[in-house]
């Protein structure tokens, strides 16, 4: 279980990544919470697009090579992403619109589930 959650994972961040780098103001005008963060900043968004493209290939390197060391490693960034945008949405006064729910799956979701199935990745038998 925990190589094919780790897979679509790293398959989501990677195609993220490519959309943020190959179509960055689409992504900035799409994704929703986004704009209101300031306006939009082509560095910044492929800064961001090649972390999640290091997260995406450090899983599936994981997944390949059985290392949940690397697995581990790849969830760090997304944590600290994840406890980020908490911050944000605390600040914002917890509202329960679309940006919390866009937080919630794509964010909030891939970085945790990152970060346990990484744990189990040792005692996988897949």
């Amino acid at each position: 279980m925990a190589k094919i959650a780790l897979s679509i994972i790293a398959a989501f961040y990677g195609v993220n990544a490519l959309i943020m780098w190959f179509a960055p103001i689409y992504w900035y005008e799409t994704t929703p919470g986004v704009a209101m963060m300031g306006p939009f900043n082509l560095h910044f968004v492929r800064d961001i697009a090649l972390i999640y493209l290091l997260a995406a290939g450090a899983f599936a390197w994981s997944v390949k090579n059985n290392t949940p060391q690397v697995a581990i490693t790849a969830a760090v960034w997304p944590g600290l992403h994840g406890l980020f945008h908490i911050q944000i949405w605390i600040a914002r006064g917890v509202p329960l619109d679309e940006i919390a729910l866009v937080n919630l799956v794509g964010i909030q979701i891939p970085a945790w589930a990152g970060l346990y199935f990484a744990t189990q990745l040792s005692s996988a038998k897949e």
